[in-house]
């Protein structure tokens, strides 16, 4: 890996609410270089959309929320950024694929003129090229009948189709770093296997580093290079895909992938469900936020607050959060 193309350090994204502030991000850390996946992981409220939208220079300061530590996509600094010049980012540099494809798309605007508009903002092209480039972009991503798409509009299209078009917008310059938020929430199984098969094609082809987000453990398990568990707004553990879940050390990250439904259960097998409920955001409680739910929580876990940390044994990089972490032998791990 040479230089990263993304460097997140002690970011922290906090929204003034009537009842208070509510840290939805909280401390997170990360980098990612070019050609590699980073799966973000966590149940609903653990601040991975708000990361990534965060990271994507959506979420900036205003009256009602606070953006502190940095961004660099790039060697730039997002947040430093005027917002006209933070908008020359997306599209060459950085681009989002939203969870819902219906609403990222402007049912008044045929598919064509969404994806034509960013290309001929960002690259300068002349209409007939842009069109040209557009075309082939929906070829890329497998829409049949690319020329006759471009006339439609979003409603005449599919879930699958819809999705693949916001695909196609978001790799119309030829980004550095791909977001992918929840990007098959509304579709089929089928459908979703056919969204993320092209999606880390698509990566690996450019070369391009990418952030999927996702609830889904399925989904990233198999399609990603590194995986960061979120819990509270933080990252509670963070390692290589592989060693996080046959050998996950955060009791957290341990639940997680328990509660995944596995082919070789019996029928009617009561899947193991983490009891309790995320921490409130505007309140969290003191300690690990996590001590309320785990099974394994001590005295120390409610009173002191633990850092991210190294657990790796023989040159294993791997971090958590946690005081006690579980003991699992890396053996046979890749």
């Amino acid at each position: 890996m040479t230089e990263h193309v993304l460097e997140v350090d002690d970011l922290h994204t906090t929204f003034s609410t009537p009842r208070g502030l509510m840290r939805a991000v909280d401390g997170v850390s990360l980098t990612l270089g070019a050609g590699e996946t980073l799966g973000v992981v966590g149940e609903s409220g653990s601040g991975k959309s708000v990361l990534g939208r965060t990271i994507m220079g959506l979420i900036s300061n205003n009256a009602n929320t606070e953006v502190t530590g940095s961004v660099r996509i790039a060697g730039q600094d997002v947040h430093e950024m005027k917002p006209g010049a933070r908008r020359k980012l997306w599209g060459p540099e950085v681009a989002m694929v939203f969870q819902d494809p219906m609403t990222s798309l402007n049912p008044v605007k045929k598919v064509g003129v969404h994806i034509t508009e960013a290309l001929r903002l960002h690259l300068g092209l002349n209409r007939k090229d842009a069109t040209e480039r557009a075309v082939d972009l929906l070829r890329q991503v497998f829409i049949p009948e690319p020329v006759r798409r471009m006339k439609q509009y979003p409603h005449e299209l599919s879930g699958g189709m819809r999705q693949r078009v916001v695909i196609a917008m978001a790799l119309a310059c030829d980004p550095k770093l791909l977001i992918a938020d929840e990007p098959t929430t509304a579709l089929d199984v089928t459908v979703q296997k056919q969204i993320l098969d092209l999606l880390a094609t698509l990566a690996s082809e450019r070369n391009m580093a990418t952030i999927l987000v996702s609830h889904d453990l399925g989904a990233v398990a198999g399609r990603t290079d590194r995986v960061a568990v979120m819990y509270g707004g933080r990252t509670v553990e963070t390692s290589s895909t592989s060693r996080v879940f046959a050998n996950p050390r955060h009791p957290y990250s341990e639940a997680l992938i328990a509660s995944i439904p596995q082919l070789r259960d019996a029928p009617h097998t009561v899947l193991r469900a983490i009891e309790g409920a995320p921490p409130n955001m505007l309140n969290p409680p003191t300690g690990c936020r996590f001590a309320p739910r785990c099974r394994f929580a001590q005295d120390r876990c409610r009173e002191e607050e633990p850092l991210l940390r190294d657990l790796g044994e023989r040159d294993v990089v791997h971090r958590g959060a946690c005081h006690f972490p579980l003991e699992i032998a890396y053996e046979g791990v890749s």
